[in-house]
């Protein structure tokens, strides 16, 4: 009998301290979207595809920046959320980039075509790019202004909707777009 209240008082405690830990409300630890104000990081290299990324060539442009990998199944979830939300804002001047974290380059291409990512990403196989962003963990959703200023950062899994109404936030700004 003592064994077991022993056993139980110590799930209890797990327990209970597994439970303040998710009551955190930093997103980098429970995920989600945060606002932010930090200048976008100078990113550019290699493509997973021909050619190179450089996210200079973004700025003027809102733009979404998505961290992933082929062996994350949260990133494989988003996808096609995130692809038939770049073709969407398209016409809005909204692009889209991939930063494609410590993969194979072969499967990352594979990725590529199997969803039909309409956007570049920047092949990242150290990991040093997704590092200078300061991401916790995978997925993770950039929205950034025109300017260069990361507006939104969404930590772990999202959504179309969720996306979208970031996207929709950072447009609705009067100083959205440089002339």
């Amino acid at each position: 009998m003592r064994k077991l209240l022993v056993a139980v008082l110590v799930v209890a405690a797990v327990g209970g301290a597994y439970a303040l830990f998710l009551n955190r409300q930093d997103a980098d630890v429970v995920g989600g979207p945060v606002a932010m104000n930090t200048p976008l990081p100078l990113l550019k290299g290699d493509a997973v595809s021909d050619g190179t990324v450089d996210l200079a060539d973004y700025r003027g442009d809102v733009t979404v920046v998505n961290v992933w990998a082929t062996w994350c199944g949260p990133c494989r979830q988003e996808q096609p959320g995130l692809v038939r939300t770049a073709k969407r804002y398209a016409d809005r001047g909204v692009r889209f980039v991939g930063l494609n974290y410590q993969d194979n380059r072969a499967a990352a291409q594979a990725w590529v075509e199997e969803y039909d990512v309409p956007y570049e990403s920047l092949f990242d196989e150290m990991g040093r790019y997704a590092d200078d962003l300061g991401f916790p963990y995978l997925p993770d959703t950039y929205i950034v202004d025109a300017g260069g200023t990361i507006r939104w950062a969404i930590y772990g899994e999202t959504s179309e909707a969720e996306v979208s109404n970031l996207l929709d936030e950072v447009l609705a700004r009067p100083d959205v777009r440089f002339s």
